[in-house]
């Protein structure tokens, strides 16, 4: 993700405080991942740098002077940009499961387990991603079928390489 282009996607609807920003950063997106302040701080003073946003006010405080974070229209147009540049999809070919069953049959260990611990690794976490959709928000919902969906195509190709495991051995053994 990136946290530059939502940040100024948040400041779209109006100018914020770098608190106010990771408040809303960690309600919207952070469910497991919240910013770190310092994160916040160094982000806004790249964009600041870059022209995409500005300082509209600082107000004295108890602590450090609150800086009130304005979008810039050269950050109206780089979010724009951002949100119509499609993702590009993770294929996933250099994968560390992949190599662990490669390593595990190479050193003549059994793959299989491999396999079956990844697999029963992967039906935990759709467990909890599961419990946590079926208790949480739309956005939650959503959150968790992204991963759920992942996590499935994970397990299809965990029972497709547990049954060709002989041949995968023919081939990498040799």
């Amino acid at each position: 993700m990136s946290i530059g282009h939502t940040l100024l996607g948040l400041l779209e609807s109006g100018p914020r405080h770098g608190y106010d920003l990771k408040r809303a950063f960690d309600e919207k997106f952070g469910h497991d991942r919240p910013l770190h302040y310092g994160q916040v701080y160094s982000t806004m003073s790249r964009l600041l740098k870059n022209g995409l946003v500005e300082v509209e006010g600082i107000e004295p405080g108890g602590g450090p002077e609150r800086k009130r974070y304005a979008i810039t229209d050269a950050g109206v147009t780089d979010v724009q940009r951002w949100l119509a540049t499609p993702e590009k999809p993770e294929p996933y070919l250099q994968s560390t499961l992949y190599t662990k069953v490669v390593l595990a049959l190479l050193t003549r260990r059994d793959a299989a387990d491999i396999l079956d611990t990844q697999r029963a690794e992967h039906l935990r976490m759709m467990r909890i991603l599961t419990d946590r959709k079926r208790k949480g928000d739309l956005a939650d919902q959503l959150i968790c079928d992204h991963a759920l969906f992942h996590l499935e195509a994970d397990l299809r190709w965990l029972e497709l390489t547990a049954a060709r495991l002989d041949k995968l051995a023919e081939v990498v053994v040799k």
